[in-house]
């Protein structure tokens, strides 16, 4: 494994960089105060590429690769999650999804516009009553005159308020099935959810289907294999991205730590002389360090498309979420009363922190995996 960025990689994380600094970073906790993202802002990052940098040229994407991906992932999340997120369900869950498994129709159809921004897609997998639990899906399609009829709730939806495009999965007589569904369908709408603990800008809703006909050109991949092709394609690209905009959320704390231990005196001498200071710096860059590589590698097996990339994804996804919620708990004891109030960016850290361990598969969902995995065939993990 080479965990060595190249020229173009290094040149691509400097351009994401000054993104962030000029475009995203000053306005981060208005968005999370405001509980939204304004539309200006998506513009901006679909005229940069930012919601199609996995979608081949062809497609009207910039073909990035997937240790790139990471890094835009790494950089936007350290910023602003809620805006990591609208990433996650548009280019990671969906876009990529429909690249992976669409037909030749669907890709010409909705690639170009998801890529450029013009369209927004939402991931439609959790319910009021199910969540992990995939089998638990009640969302029910039946055909009907040729049409595939959708019938139910759909709940958690990350920018649903906002989306053009539903990827919906359903369950009917030939199993789970995944069906594209544009918000424009009679009998689709959207109702906003608030009150939410963390990327409160994320715009949030519950898809309510009540008598949804689709055409049968509106099912991504095989009838019945919703499980196994789409849903698991999909939060497979979603935990590499929440992995990585973990990892940006966890450096924003150290920086921000550091920044501030140099700053704020005790006893007469700034805080980074105090030993207990230097000892949650050291456990923050360990942590951070550790995830780095395990993004790094997950993304450069993803490049290569090697088997090991789900469980090394998967690894990378369980190890940064939790470590997120660490560091960012760390940075708010060392920033005290300041870390506690919205005038500092760490309160909103620490809230969103708490989401990555939850969306894209809880921490509980990716321990039974990686230890099954594990028992199965450990060399193909360590």
């Amino acid at each position: 494994m080479n965990l060595e960025l190249t020229t173009a990689q290094q040149a691509l994380k400097e351009e994401f960089i000054t993104f962030v600094r000029t475009e995203l970073e000053p306005y981060a906790n208005d968005y999370d105060k405001q509980g939204a993202i304004p539309r200006s802002l998506i513009e901006k990052l679909g005229a940069a590429g930012y919601l199609g940098a996995t979608i081949p040229t062809a497609y009207g994407g910039r073909g990035m690769d997937q240790v790139s991906y990471g890094l835009l992932n790494e950089e936007i999340g350290r910023a602003c999650s809620s805006t990591r997120s609208l990433i996650t369900v548009h280019s990671s869950l969906t876009a990529e999804t429909i690249l992976r498994w669409g037909s030749q129709e669907q890709k010409e159809q909705w690639l170009p516009l998801l890529a450029s921004g013009q369209q927004l897609a939402a991931f439609g997998l959790s319910e009021p009553g199910a969540g992990s639990d995939t089998n638990g899906i009640t969302t029910a399609y039946e055909e009907k005159d040729g049409q595939y009829v959708l019938t139910g709730v759909k709940k958690w939806i990350t920018f649903s308020q906002i989306a053009n495009l539903f990827l919906i999965a359903a369950q009917g007589d030939k199993g789970i099935t995944t069906f594209l569904v544009p918000r424009d369908t009679p009998g689709l709408r959207v109702v906003p959810l608030e009150g939410i603990l963390g990327t409160r800008a994320s715009l949030l809703g519950e898809i309510h289907l009540e008598q949804c006909a689709v055409p049968a050109a509106n099912i991504l991949g095989r009838m019945g294999w919703g499980l196994q092709q789409i849903v698991n394609t999909a939060l497979d690209n979603g935990r590499y991205s929440v992995a990585c905009g973990s990892l940006g959320i966890a450096r924003a704390c150290l920086e921000s730590s550091i920044q501030y231990s140099k700053q704020r005196h005790q006893s007469g001498r700034p805080i980074k002389e105090h030993q207990l200071i230097k000892q949650k710096i050291t456990n923050m860059v360990t942590e951070v360090k550790a995830a780095t590589l395990l993004c790094r590698n997950a993304g450069w097996l993803r490049d290569k498309k090697d088997p090991d990339s789900f469980i090394q994804t998967t690894l990378a996804k369980y190890h940064a979420s939790r470590m997120a919620n660490a560091v960012a708990a760390e940075a708010v004891q060392l920033h005290g009363a300041l870390g506690c109030h919205d005038s500092f960016s760490i309160q909103r850290y620490f809230r969103d922190a708490k989401v990555m361990e939850i969306i894209e598969g809880s921490t509980e969902i990716q321990q039974i995996l990686i230890a099954d995995h594990s028992i199965a065939s450990l060399s193909s993990i360590l």
